[in-house]
């Protein structure tokens, strides 16, 4: 059983145009965060793109690329394609961290797949963290809840659960935002390129409900380092410059 690092990256974004291609400190976002997924120490990061200028800034810095359809209508559908052409194997184990994450700590996605292997009757696993009440009634920020096994019982726009007597306190939240990373084996993006979307998955627009819809087990733990913010405005990406920048200097 093999484990790597995937990368979806797609050109159009409609916040930022040509996002992975916008530079940090002098390289381009998608080598950024190629580069904070070969400092976990993992056998082999891929990038999966449908863009011919990602492939080509990819490879440039040395890294490796795999060319996808462009009608997509997921980035999991994106690493399922990608998957099949670098022949792995049903039991093999692909981490999902977005092309936008060029934070994202190594310790984070050590366990994430540490995680799955320990999970067997679990196909997928992701990561949250705890979150301030006052921010759970954001759509932006996807919640979830769990059963005492740590099995995601379910996603949600919506600020789950609801405090309906007004008890919680930020000193005890009950909240978890979920990371937007995952580990998949092999056989599950087989699966879930095979299942229509499923009406939850229409309402909440979250794709990790098509899997639960199925009856398939979904794995998470709260992350071992705190998660940067991604890159989604132009906000964002100036606060991200800054942290490489600071960095260079030191």
């Amino acid at each position: 059983m093999s484990h790597l690092i995937m990368i979806p990256a797609r050109f159009g974004s409609s916040r930022l145009p040509g996002k992975p291609l916008l530079d940090i400190a002098g390289k381009p976002m998608v080598v950024r965060v190629v580069e904070a997924a070969q400092h976990a120490g993992f056998e082999r990061t891929v990038v999966a793109t449908d863009d011919e200028r990602i492939r080509q800034a990819v490879e440039a810095a040395g890294y490796n690329a795999v060319m996808t359809r462009a009608d997509h209508p997921s980035g999991t559908d994106r690493l399922q394609e990608a998957a099949d052409q670098l022949g792995l194997a049903p039991d093999d184990i692909v981490v999902n961290l977005q092309g936008d994450e060029p934070l994202m700590p190594g310790e984070n996605l050590r366990q994430v797949v540490a995680l799955l292997e320990s999970a067997a009757d679990a196909t997928v696993a992701t990561l949250y963290e705890s979150m301030n009440p006052a921010d759970a009634g954001n759509p932006n920020a996807v919640k979830l809840v769990q059963d005492r096994a740590g099995q995601v019982l379910y996603f949600s726009r919506a600020p789950i659960p609801w405090d309906r007597d007004q008890q919680v306190t930020a000193a005890a939240s009950p909240y978890k935002r979920h990371i937007g990373l995952y580990a998949y084996r092999k056989r599950a993006l087989d699966a879930f390129v095979n299942w229509p979307e499923s009406p939850l998955e229409q309402l909440e627009k979250l794709e990790q409900l098509r899997f639960m819809t199925e009856g398939h087990r979904i794995v998470a733990a709260q992350a071992v380092a705190a998660v940067p913010a991604g890159v989604d405005t132009q906000a964002d990406l100036d606060a991200v410059r800054a942290v490489f920048a600071k960095a260079e200097r030191a």
